[in-house]
């Protein structure tokens, strides 16, 4: 909105006092959401000034140019100031534009608690709604793995209703196309691990050991560990985005609409697929790991390439390499329950698919490493 005179250079706020009783508002060139413009606690000071209090304040917009919802903005800030001040808001010498829009500002009074107030609730309030928010959630997850483990029953017993193409793009997914980010972890740990335990281990002349602590700790731990970590960043956020996609677009529920139970045909593909690929993944990430721990060995340790590969075959035991494929296969049904499960719960917005992919690998990191330390605990206490 445009009013007033030519377009001027700058915006200019001018104090007068006429007399005791007035404080007068010189508002002079461009008031524009572009143009800096004062604020109104200049008009602040400027009625505590020195001198006495005025009780009325007026304006000369004689050298006005232009002006939009800036310069509404500023005078309204003026008139709430002024009015909570008990001073008379004098508009008469304003633009009739401006009269008119500060009188449509003001014709409804703002309504009591239409603002958003932040009130913080007490303690005990805050600690029994997370308890109810846990139980719920804590609920709904083993109604989701009972519903998911009668899905493999009935993949089982040939009553599950699953397409063999989307069970055979699923295993590409996860499996093929996983291998370049799987195989360039699994070389980095076993590099680390060899580099580590050479420093330790040179104090003594051992350097020989580090092929049996490659060995044994890829096999048994490491191995399995990153392959789930690296498929639960990538595959479990990846099955969260999808089944939450398709829950805004409602898709589940025109399966749900369509006789189809969305459990057979979006969430046991996905299971079955990682189920079947983690073991895979394993083997696959403590050979690449076995091998970049010879990498060290070979090449900073001066070990002779032979007598390293026999030390790692003597030292590899299948008990070792049984353990970590078995916990590689809990590993996947983590995954991909957690993503499956995050997905269908998703709201119904664009920020809630987001909310649930990062929801799905918080939760299946955690579920991991929560499973590989009762493994840990069990291998122990049965001596495996």
């Amino acid at each position: 909105m445009n009013a007033g005179a030519a377009p001027a250079e700058q915006t200019v706020l001018a104090f007068a006092r006429p007399d005791d009783r007035t404080l007068l508002l010189r508002l002079t060139g461009s008031w524009t959401l572009q143009d800096k413009l004062p604020s109104p606690e200049e008009v602040k000071r400027a009625l505590g000034a020195d001198g006495p209090r005025p009780s009325r304040l007026a304006f000369d917009a004689a050298g006005l140019g232009r002006w939009d919802s800036g310069l509404l903005t500023f005078l309204l800030a003026v008139r709430e100031q002024a009015l909570a001040d008990s001073i008379e808001f004098d508009q008469q010498a304003l633009p009739e534009g401006v009269r008119g829009l500060i009188r449509l500002a003001t014709v409804v009074p703002e309504r009591s608690g239409s603002r958003r107030e932040t009130v913080r609730p007490p303690f005990l309030a805050r600690v029994g709604t997370g308890w109810i928010a846990f139980s719920r959630s804590g609920g709904e997850a083993l109604a989701f793995i009972g519903d998911a483990t009668l899905s493999l029953v009935r993949l089982l017993t040939g009553r599950a209703q699953v397409r063999g193409g989307d069970l055979a793009l699923l295993l590409q997914q996860c499996g093929a196309q996983a291998l370049p980010i799987v195989a360039l972890i699994s070389i980095l740990v076993g590099l680390i691990l060899a580099f580590v335990g050479s420093v330790q281990l040179k104090l003594f002349g051992a350097q020989i050991f580090v092929a049996n602590l490659v060995a044994v700790g890829m096999t048994r731990e490491m191995g399995a560990m990153m392959a789930a970590i690296i498929m639960a960043g990538r595959t479990g956020a990846a099955f969260a985005a999808q089944l939450g996609t398709m829950q805004v677009n409602e898709e589940i529920d025109a399966l749900k609409t369509l006789g189809v139970q969305p459990i057979d045909f979006l969430v046991l593909p996905r299971m079955v697929a990682l189920i079947l690929m983690m073991p895979l993944l394993c083997i696959y990430a403590n050979v690449l790991g076995i091998a970049g721990g010879f990498v060290v060995g070979v090449g900073m340790l001066d070990l002779p390439p032979v007598q390293y590969w026999n030390q790692t075959i003597a030292w590899l035991k299948p008990g070792d390499l049984a353990f970590g494929i078995g916990k590689s296969v809990i590993f996947g049904v983590i995954i991909a329950i957690s993503g499956c499960l995050r997905g269908i719960q998703a709201g119904r917005s664009a920020a809630a698919v987001g909310e649930a992919a990062t929801s799905a690998v918080v939760t299946a990191i955690i579920w991991i490493i929560v499973a590989d330390g009762l493994a840990a605990v069990m291998s122990n206490v049965l001596g495996i």
